[in-house]
């Protein structure tokens, strides 16, 4: 039987309940002690129950509903926002938001997925998932950061390209492979974060840059874990272990060699503290792009072809 996030955070989210009620009642009706205890509590157990998570309920928390999308990273970190939409070709796709901003007294092009929060708003945003159309904006923006010498940053959170028949009509497939084709040679630093959850070729299209991040509980992978079983088990319920299988956690990821870093997220995950998941994710990010910013247009292209030549093993044997 699969445990749900719902089955583990169970206890975290009593305990968060009670104490937000608590936390409700006038001051002075003697519930600082309970307070105290309870938040003490939560901490002891949140610990606990988050140093043991399996491969799949990472996963799980990759997904949170209420994990920080690339517009909060925006929010926090950035100023002087102007997005830009559409990719002169069909239309605007929502999935994506891209743009220019001031970051740490830089000007730089932002471009990331966005899953929304309420019903409206995600199926306005197709839940993250892009259409050719998407990937066409993003590197529209990509191109003008090259023409004025902007560094990309990139934020990485989705199940992966739209898989549907007007995507396909559209070159979803060649859309995903010319983004490929042209970060590898973009003549600015291109910084990647992944935030979430790191789908296949649809996070692939954002994902080529000289450095390559990943949140603590964030996952990188060439299919979901639920499609992995389906095609190897024919069965979705064998996602956990195809989760374990695939090996696309945070430390696994940083073992292969395919981030260069993992953020710390805080206790309990991004989705408890957002400002602090932002402002780590912001401090890494700055430090990167000061590295990046030394070098050459020759040096950083050929570090950026060298780091992905040298991604997995092969065995002739």
């Amino acid at each position: 039987m699969q445990t749900s996030s719902e089955s583990f955070e169970e206890p975290l989210v009593q305990l968060r309940r009670r104490i937000q009620e608590l936390e409700s009642f006038p001051s002075g009706g003697g519930q600082e002690k309970e307070l105290d205890r309870l938040r003490a509590t939560l901490k002891k157990t949140t610990a606990e129950v988050y140093a043991s998570l399996s491969r799949w309920q990472k996963v799980q928390v990759a997904r949170h509903p209420e994990r920080p999308y690339t517009l909060d990273y925006i929010g926090y970190l950035m100023t002087d926002w102007v997005e830009l939409h559409g990719d002169r070709a069909y239309g605007d796709d929502a999935a994506i938001v891209g743009g220019f901003a001031s970051f740490g007294g830089r000007s730089v092009a932002v471009i990331g997925h966005e899953k929304g929060r309420d019903t409206r708003e995600r199926i306005h945003r197709n839940f993250g998932q892009p259409r050719p159309e998407g990937y066409r904006k993003a590197l529209r923006i990509m191109k003008l950061a090259q023409k004025f010498g902007r560094p990309v940053l990139t934020f990485v959170d989705t199940a992966g390209a739209y898989p549907g028949i007007d995507a396909e009509e559209r070159g979803q497939a060649e859309a995903i492979a010319r983004n490929l084709l042209e970060m590898a040679h973009l003549e600015v630093p291109i910084v990647v974060t992944i935030t979430g959850e790191g789908g296949s070729g649809g996070a692939l299209a954002l994902g080529v840059g000289d450095r390559v991040f990943v949140l603590e509980y964030g996952t990188y992978s060439v299919i979901s874990p639920e499609g992995c079983a389906a095609i190897l088990w024919k069965d979705q319920e064998q996602k956990a272990a195809a989760a374990e299988a695939m090996r696309l956690t945070a430390p696994d990821l940083l073992a292969m060699g395919v981030v260069d870093a993992v953020i710390p997220e805080p206790l309990g995950g991004a989705h408890t503290d957002p400002e602090a998941t932002c402002r780590r994710v912001g401090e890494t990010i700055a430090q990167a792009l000061g590295e990046l910013e030394r070098l050459s247009v020759n040096e950083l292209l050929a570090r950026r072809y060298q780091r992905f030549r040298s991604l997995g093993a092969l065995d002739e044997g």
